[in-house]
């Protein structure tokens, strides 16, 4: 801090200590100023100059700064860097500033906002296709309350669920922000830690009612103490960052999880569901079927795809719709075509509910409740219309009243910025006409006396000039100032620049004046009509926010069609029984990308019944069954959530859970190797899923030793077959799993198919029954580009290992290919091979169950080590 503390810098700090750990934008002119160490974290994210406040007082303050007409730019890249940013205006003019308390007087400033990741509403800040959601979490006598909110278009959502079940739901959310009471223990390590006595239950449940002007809630729904609670904190925090103006929220919706199938976050992010394994949006399901063509109807899909539905009624009722608009091109063409040019409604009310709108958002409500009601119009008429459509359309109209004075109230194109005026269409207020008539003509009137002025002076460089501080006022050249100087010129010098001398006239300051007058007058009525259509919209608010989810869903169901016809998709047929026949299922991401460089995806069958629920499937790397295991998962999440999926046919019994296992990764921030973030989600498997659930494992226990590994696969299929009972692909290289087929009555064996064709591999991605021959392991690490001289070296290692086999002629106890003592001769030396070898020949192995046998040998294997070291 410098030595001698400023008022303004006094003003500076009382503000920052409100606005804590947010940045805090410091409004001076037409700049938002940073100082001290918000300015440093500001210029390194921003990339702009770092300087000093009072360089020679010799203790400079660091600051920088943005112009207020760019700072939007500004903040949405502080908000990605993760900050959080308090906005500090002036609430009163210099002028009124001089009036309260003289020349010396400081402007008074507020924070007026806190601008947060889930608090948006800014249309340069907010991804078109993508909710922005705010999460306010609690705990009330051990269940998690969850109220989430997206304020861009109001939608708000209150859900209760297990304390283990808060990470499953905060990835459906997707959350933007999170906000939890301070001191609570299993808050995310992320979370903004609020006031504990915001999260109440009595004090959300009244929060709810005053807010929607209500007696009850039971019109909204049934709710539950933690979902109160939660709902509390909620509005708690949007209170806070509105600084007491509260955004558009709607009625708060309950959401149960037994209506959405229930998938956790290590699944999403396997799935790939919303963003691919690198972050983007690219390679992700939903980039592949999403074929919207308004910002809220892909916003829309991606929450369809995030939470499908486990009720056939409803996922009917979606499908119906798809298939109907599949079935007409020319509908679906001419309906996709008016939805285009649609504007974003829903943001937009948001923006006028919260206060932020603009003349330009008054506008995209006009025209798109008026698109709204030709959709309306053209699809009424339509024969055999489905139910869903039928209970969608009396949402789209009913706004004649408010759309024909928006209409007649504000010009075609409104303008984004209010402050200058403009927006307000001729003719609809005669007063406001007659006072742009006066200033047009005053305009008018001092371009003539500009050509007056000329002639009457012989200056032909002569100019009437216009700035905010001198107002209009004559300028000529320093040359010419002399003829202007004499006292009985009629002009009164006001101002001598380097190279020109200003000046001005009688004639001059009576048309300013008026135009002043003129234009002042004008701007307050075009402010007052303004918030008089302002306040229109926000009392329509919620049958407005029903005709943009209307158009939404629509969008999504033309979008979901308009993918079927140009992916040859087939219509699901989704039934309670747990059945699982799609026949030539394809891999929607994956095909797409070979699509593009000319290549054909190999589709393949999957059947599944309860008498072969779970299919144990062997064969190469790169052969294609990471991919088989996914695109299965994604038939079955695409149809639950009402759409067509990339398959000939597709018969799918209803899943509760979805679980994907799939692929390598660790958690070193929280301690956990890749191979413990394996068990803790193979564990999470093993203690959720049901009979109707629906399980996909990919090369269990790899991550550790070949015996440890091989008994934990072989423990988790037993368990899935024994216990879970659910239909489960089961992926794996241990060849000795084979043998479960034999006591496990509902599992069948099949792998990738794959040749060696002159040496080299060539992979067919083609499904078949029964076990892998081999696992073309060598041959998969030459396609990789493994040098030949450790290519070599393995296929040494390798002929050792397969004349061990031999040798111990049976020691293998049946347990497949890979013989588990041949394994152990390859990690210790010839003198404990020998002692091991003569160790089980003493032994009946063979007797032994595959398990038994399994542990025998590893027992004997460390005692060896122990005794023959």
């Amino acid at each position: 801090m410098a030595g001698k503390t400023t008022p303004m810098m006094e003003q500076y700090h009382a503000l920052k200590s409100e606005a804590g750990d947010c940045l805090l934008f410091y409004r001076m002119g037409d700049f938002f100023e940073l100082f001290f160490d918000d300015a440093k974290v500001a210029a390194g994210i921003l990339d702009i100059a770092l300087t000093a406040r009072g360089k020679d007082s010799g203790d400079p303050v660091p600051m920088c700064g943005v112009p207020v007409h760019a700072a939007e730019g500004y903040l949405a890249r502080l908000i990605k860097a993760g900050c959080r940013v308090a906005i500090a205006e002036q609430t009163e003019t210099p002028e009124e500033a001089k009036k309260r308390g003289g020349y010396k007087a400081l402007v008074a400033r507020d924070i007026v906002r806190f601008v947060t990741a889930g608090t948006l509403t800014e249309e340069a800040l907010l991804e078109p296709r993508r909710a922005n959601m705010l999460a306010a979490i609690c705990d009330v006598r051990g269940a998690v309350g969850i109220a989430a909110c997206d304020i861009s278009t109001g939608r708000v959502e209150l859900e209760e669920c297990a304390p283990d079940a808060l990470g499953a739901a905060l990835a459906r959310l997707g959350a933007s922000e999170v906000v939890a009471p301070e001191g609570w223990e299993s808050a995310p390590e992320d979370s903004i830690a609020r006031p504990a006595h915001d999260f109440g239950s009595d004090d959300g449940e009244k929060r709810l009612k005053k807010l929607h002007g209500v007696s009850t809630l039971d019109g909204f729904g049934t709710f539950t103490r933690p979902m109160l609670a939660a709902a509390g904190g909620l509005i708690a925090y949007l209170d806070h960052a509105g600084r007491g103006t509260l955004p558009f929220l709607l009625p708060p919706v309950a959401r149960t999880g037994a209506a959405q199938m229930a998938m956790d976050e290590a699944t999403r992010a396997s799935l790939e569901i919303l963003s691919a394994q690198t972050g983007g949006r690219a390679g992700s399901l939903v980039a592949a079927v999403d074929r919207c063509v308004t910002g809220a109807g892909a916003r829309q899909l991606s929450d369809d795809l995030s939470a499908p539905l486990t009720d056939t009624a409803a996922i009917g009722e979606r499908l119906a719709l798809v298939r109907w608009l599949h079935a007409d091109p020319l509908i679906r063409a001419d309906l996709r075509e008016v939805l285009r040019a649609l504007p974003d409604i829903g943001r937009a009310l948001g923006r006028v509910v919260a206060g932020r709108g603009s003349p330009r958002d008054l506008g995209q409500v006009r025209d798109g409740l008026n698109e709204a009601r030709r959709i309306r119009d053209f699809l009424e008429g339509k024969p055999d219309v489905p139910s869903l459509l039928t209970q969608l359309l009396p949402a789209m109209g009913g706004h004649g009243a408010l759309t024909d004075l928006l209409s007649r109230a504000l010009v075609p194109a409104p303008p984004t910025e209010r402050a200058k005026g403009g927006f307000i269409a001729e003719g609809y207020d005669a007063a406001l006409d007659e006072l742009r008539q006066v200033s047009g003509n005053a305009r008018r009137a001092i371009a003539a006396m500009e050509t007056r002025y000329r002639d009457e002076t012989g200056i032909a460089s002569l100019k009437i000039k216009h700035n905010g501080v001198l107002g209009y006022f004559i300028e000529v050249p320093a040359k010419h100032a002399d003829a202007l100087m004499a006292p009985d010129s009629g002009f009164t010098h006001r101002q001598t620049m380097a190279g020109a001398v200003r000046f001005n006239s009688v004639t001059l300051h009576e048309e300013a004046a008026r135009i002043t007058e003129a234009g002042g007058h004008a701007l307050v009525a075009e402010e007052a009509h303004f918030e008089e259509l302002t306040g229109e919209v926000v009392s329509a608010r919620e049958a407005i926010a029903r005709t943009a989810d209307a158009l939404a869903r629509i969008d999504v169901s033309a979008g979901q069609a308009e993918r079927a016809a140009e992916g040859n998709w087939c219509a699901p047929e989704v039934v309670e029984d747990n059945c699982l026949e799609i026949e030539g299922g394809r891999h929607p991401v994956v095909e797409a990308a070979l699509a593009s460089s000319g290549e054909r995806f190999v589709a393949n069958d999957c059947r599944l019944s309860s008498n072969d629920r779970l299919w144990l499937i062997g064969g190469p790397n790169m052969g294609g069954k990471s991919t088989f295991l996914r695109q299965n998962a994604l038939i079955i999440l695409l149809a639950q959530a009402g759409g067509y999926v990339p398959a000939t046919s597709a018969k799918i019994g209803m899943v509760d859970r979805l679980f994907s296992r799939v692929g390598a990764s660790d958690n070193l921030a929280r301690g956990r190797s890749t191979f413990m973030v394996e068990m803790v989600e193979t564990a999470a498997i093993l203690s959720q899923a049901t009979e109707r659930s629906f399980v996909i494992l990919d090369e269990v226990g790899r991550g550790t030793s070949t015996y440890d590994g091989l008994a934990l696969a072989w423990a988790v299929v037993e368990a899935v077959h024994e216990t879970n009972r659910c239909r489960c692909l089961f992926a794996t290289h241990y060849h000795e799993m084979s043998r479960l087929a034999e006591s496990c009555e509902a599992l069948s064996l099949h792998h990738v198919r794959a040749r060696e064709w002159k040496g080299d591999l060539v992979l067919l991605h083609e499904l078949s029954e029964g076990p892998a021959d081999r696992s073309y392991g060598l041959a998969v690490a030459k396609l990789a580009g493994v040098p030949a001289p450790v290519v070599s070296r393995a296929q040494s290692v390798l002929s050792r290992l397969e004349q061990g086999r031999a040798e111990t002629g049976g020691l293998a106890a049946g347990l497949g290919d890979l013989p588990l003592f041949a394994a152990a001769t390859a990690e210790i030396g010839e003198a404990q091979v020998d002692s091991l070898r003569e160790r089980l020949r003493e032994l009946d192995i063979d007797a032994l169950a595959p398990r038994e046998a399994l542990e025998l040998l590893y027992e004997l294997k460390q005692d060896v080590l122990k005794t023959d070291p």
